[in-house]
């Protein structure tokens, strides 16, 4: 069922234009689609929320709504976004124009577009004969990208794990957590620098010992990218720097 707005836009709006496009002009037609509606859909109800109102004149203002239709039987509400022109006439305000829109949820993917190049599989093979592969993909929701990986050695596995890559509106930043298939876990905070990533990680070992990390994830070109780790410790032990792993974009 389509989310719609309903009585308010009968009331003394000049045209009405629906999310398949149809356009409904004057209070008389307007009245007669959604008198057809309700008859048809008994017992919803209708929550408004207004995302904004902005004046373009103090005689003309335009307000962003999204509306809720919430079906009798609890099922998940329909939803949908519209617009309307408000226009100050003789000292009322009146709704010149209303537009539906269809709705579409916010998500977090506008705060990883310096990331998604990363996005796809990528394998490396090292002089020991291990080969590390690493894939991030969005969730469905776009609002997390999410990173598998695995190193192995003659096709046994030896280590892997996931990474949840997510954006924190507190700190304006993005942040990830860690989980090793060994036990491992930890966090990280993600700085762009140009075509470099710098990620501050710690984590806690399955033994209780804890680790820190400077991470560096690189973008060489499209289809290769470099990681390497810094300032490596094992509870304030200085440990070796692992030297950059040239990753190949796996087609």
């Amino acid at each position: 069922m389509r989310a719609r707005l309903l009585w308010v836009v009968a009331v003394a709006a000049v045209d009405y234009t629906d999310q398949t496009g149809r356009i409904f002009k004057g209070r008389d037609a307007i009245e007669k689609v959604f008198t057809e509606f309700f008859a048809e859909n008994k017992g919803l109800k209708l929550r408004i929320d207004i995302t904004g109102v902005k004046f373009v004149t103090p005689d003309v203002a335009i307000e962003d709504d999204i509306t809720s239709v919430l079906p009798p039987d609890g099922a998940p509400p329909s939803r949908a976004r519209y617009t309307i022109v408000h226009v100050k006439k003789d000292g009322k305000w009146q709704l010149s124009s209303v537009r539906d829109a269809p709705f579409a949820a916010a998500t977090n993917q506008e705060h990883f577009r310096g990331l998604e190049w990363v996005l796809g599989d990528w394998a490396a093979d090292s002089e020991k004969g291990e080969t590390a592969r690493v894939s991030f993909a969005y969730t469905d929701d776009q609002n997390f990208m999410i990173s598998t990986f695995a190193t192995t050695s003659k096709n046994i596995a030896i280590g892997g794990g996931t990474q949840w890559i997510d954006w924190d509106p507190i700190a304006k930043g993005i942040r990830s957590w860690t989980f090793e298939t060994g036990g491992a876990f930890g966090e990280g905070t993600w700085t762009q620098e140009g075509e470099k990533w710098v990620v501050k990680a710690t984590g806690v070992l399955r033994d209780g010992k804890k680790l820190a990390a400077t991470q560096i994830l690189t973008r060489v070109d499209g289809d290769t990218m470099t990681w390497e780790s810094k300032n490596r410790t094992e509870d304030g032990k200085n440990l070796p720097d692992i030297k950059p792993v040239k990753l190949k974009r796996v087609k």
